[in-house]
């Protein structure tokens, strides 16, 4: 007898998305719910690369938090789903290493699910 295995929809994977990220549990949405080879998109410009893989995500991550002196907070709106995509809106208030003030960040993700994973994500601020 074979298992097989569950493939979750888009609106199972925004969903459980919005939960884990309003817990700030952003290391158990990509665990639980990338792709290996998920690809990261960000605005040209930005201080941060693009990204493939999950490894490479994950650095990306680390890379952007080593950057944080203190976190003041944050916050991440339902999704929006449509087709094989869904959409947040999040931000973050944070004291960045080296500078004396708060900082004000907010962005729009839009997130790509193919076969119950997300593939992509990309970012607009």
């Amino acid at each position: 007898m074979t298992t097989q295995e569950i493939v979750l929809t888009t609106q199972e994977v925004a969903a459980r998305f919005n939960e884990l990220a309003k817990e700030g549990r952003f290391d158990v949405i990509q665990e639980e719910l990338f792709s290996p080879d998920v690809v990261s998109i960000e605005p040209t410009g930005g201080n941060l690369p693009n990204a493939e893989g999950i490894a490479a995500i994950k650095k990306k991550g680390e890379d952007f938090n080593a950057m944080i002196e203190e976190m003041h907070g944050g916050w991440c709106s339902e999704p929006v789903i449509g087709g094989n995509f869904f959409s947040v809106a999040m931000g973050m208030e944070c004291t960045m290493k080296g500078s004396p003030e708060r900082m004000k960040m907010d962005e729009v993700a839009v997130y790509e699910v193919k076969n119950g994973k997300i593939v992509k994500e990309q970012f607009f601020f």
